[in-house]
């Protein structure tokens, strides 16, 4: 199963797919990003960090699936991981979901909202970035809130919806969920 968890920074997505990973034994997808590493970043375990040329040699090869732009470079996925038949779980942006679901026909796909804003962007200040990235960051989570909450046609696009209070409830509902989805 490929599941590709959504939702604004700071809702949680990095948790639950490091929970997924080791309490349901699924593989963390390995995105490959352009952009620099943030702080507490580590290349090969968060992903794969590499300059357009690596990444336009491995298109080259035919090892790309699917990549956009997005913030600040380009994010690219191997396709012997999505086409895998093992467990793969992976953060997605919620404006890829309509390419996703023509790239990968098989992905479940959840989007997770924060039951209060503010707590998202409690979650963004811990990352210690600088003011002026803290600042962008925040203008975005408040902007794609916004835009996914007006925005009906992606959100039907979304097989789950689920809401994140950031407590042990919210988690085990969470869980129960992805375990339902394992089952069906």
């Amino acid at each position: 199963m490929l599941l590709a968890l959504s939702g604004i920074t700071g809702v949680g997505k990095s948790y639950f797919a490091q929970k997924i990973s080791t309490t349901l034994d699924f593989k963390k997808v390995h995105t490959i990003r352009t952009r620099k590493m943030r702080q507490g970043e580590i290349n090969g375990k968060t992903g794969f960090f590499m300059n357009e040329e690596q990444l336009n040699e491995l298109k080259k090869q035919g090892k790309i699936i699917y990549d956009f732009k997005v913030f600040e470079g380009t994010y690219a996925y191997l396709k012997e991981e999505i086409e895998s038949t093992d467990n793969y779980v992976f953060e997605m942006h919620y404006t890829t979901i309509a390419d996703w679901k023509k790239v990968a026909p098989h992905i479940k796909t959840i989007y997770i909202l924060p039951k209060d804003i503010n707590m998202a962007i409690e979650k963004l200040k811990q990352r210690n970035l600088s003011k002026e990235s803290e600042k962008e960051r925040i203008f975005e989570i408040q902007e794609q809130y916004q835009n996914f909450m007006k925005n009906e046609e992606i959100q039907k696009q979304f097989d789950y919806i689920v809401y994140n209070n950031y407590d042990e409830q919210s988690k085990e509902k969470i869980m129960q969920l992805i375990k339902k989805i394992m089952k069906s």
